[in-house]
């Protein structure tokens, strides 16, 4: 219920409102049945912004983090997340990838559209880095169409680290469903889902105008962490 009252009444009004996004093909998500939107992750605004356009509801496996967080603000981040079906899954540890899996076949297996970030986290730079095959198991699995969507310009009005985002207009664009009934039976195939996975890619890749990195994008992250800060000299 209070999904929808979010969503209908307080903050899909405003931020379709705020940031009057272009959407671009939307009829490419079915009116019903099981399917999965999967999406290119510029910005934390990412999260809000495509719900508030589609007719459907969707669950996405949001990281664990948000309901783990301290104080009061962790709190309210976390009813928050529950009350609008998010489903919190744990990045860390070898049965991390099974875990999600197994939360993402649960929202299938009931005919409903399942949102997943390929990439794993949100771009570090902008740019559109390599996907994790959990998506190309789920398809497979679940023998559901996988709609390519790509988020344009959600970098630009909240990068990392910025907690308030800009005012600007924001195109979110939908590609035609990629069917991968072919590979049925294929999951535990490494080659098969490895290019499924890429499959998906270079259709958000076709959305998105964006540069493509091959590597993954929390690989980039650890390696951008590990860089020396420089400070400005100071005056002599």
């Amino acid at each position: 219920m209070f999904y929808y009252v979010l969503k209908y009444v307080v903050l899909g009004p405003l931020l379709r409102l705020t940031f009057r996004p272009r959407i671009e093909g939307l009829e490419h998500i079915p009116d019903d049945g099981a399917a999965i939107v999967a999406g290119n992750h510029l910005s934390f605004s990412d999260h809000f912004l495509m719900p508030s356009i589609l007719k459907r509801r969707i669950t996405f496996l949001a990281k664990a983090e948000y309901f783990t967080g301290p104080g009061i603000k962790g709190k309210l981040t976390a009813a928050f997340f529950h009350s609008i079906g998010q489903i919190p899954v744990d990045r860390s540890g070898k049965e991390a990838g099974q875990a999600a899996i197994r939360e993402g076949l649960g929202v299938l297996a009931k005919g409903e559209l399942l949102g997943i970030y390929p990439e794993g986290t949100r771009s570090p730079d902008g740019r559109l880095y390599k996907g994790k095959v959990g998506v190309a198991v789920m398809a497979i699995k679940a023998g559901v169409p996988v709609i390519p969507c790509a988020m344009v310009g959600t970098f630009e009005i909240q990068p990392p680290g910025q907690k308030v985002p800009k005012v600007k207009r924001v195109t979110i664009r939908f590609g035609e469903p990629l069917d991968f009934s072919r590979f049925a039976g294929l999951e535990d195939q490494k080659a098969a889902i490895r290019a499924v996975t890429d499959e998906i890619m270079y259709a958000v890749l076709g959305l998105s105008g964006q540069e493509y990195v091959d590597e993954y994008a929390v690989k980039a992250k650890a390696a951008q962490a590990d860089q020396p800060r420089k400070f400005p000299r100071r005056p002599r």
